[in-house]
């Protein structure tokens, strides 16, 4: 079973760091990325850039809308990403917690799912 692992940085959270500290825990992470690409479990992961370098797209009458980052109304921040195959939902509560990154971010884990599976499926025992 496919996990999503999204780490949530405050906004203005990697300003407050020098080079060499960002550094440091970008390695961190790379590490960690690494020892779960061995053990077999790891399908994608990948920093993202700060949200100031995004753009949000939204379809609106036909027309696209364009709203450039940084995103006032935002306190958080997607700053990256683990895609994890795992065989449970308790494993890969288990790796989130291992992440070096919920020292200082939360780690969210959302199971990959179609759209029209909604809460009533998820929240089915067993999962």
């Amino acid at each position: 079973m496919s996990y999503m692992l999204l780490i949530h940085e405050p906004v203005g959270q990697r300003a407050g760091r020098s080079e060499a500290e960002g550094r440091a825990l970008y390695d961190k992470m790379l590490q960690w990325g690494a020892g779960l690409q061995a053990r077999g479990v790891l399908r994608a992961g990948e920093s993202l850039a700060d949200q100031s370098r995004g753009t949000r797209v939204r379809m609106q009458g036909g027309r696209a809308q364009l709203l450039d980052g940084p995103f006032a109304e935002a306190k958080e921040m997607v700053g990256g990403f683990f895609l994890i195959d795992v065989p449970t939902r308790a494993e890969a509560l288990a790796i989130a917690q291992s992440c070096p990154a919920a020292k200082w971010c939360t780690v969210e884990v959302r199971e990959v799912a179609p759209c029209w599976v909604g809460s009533a499926e998820a929240s089915a025992p067993g999962r």
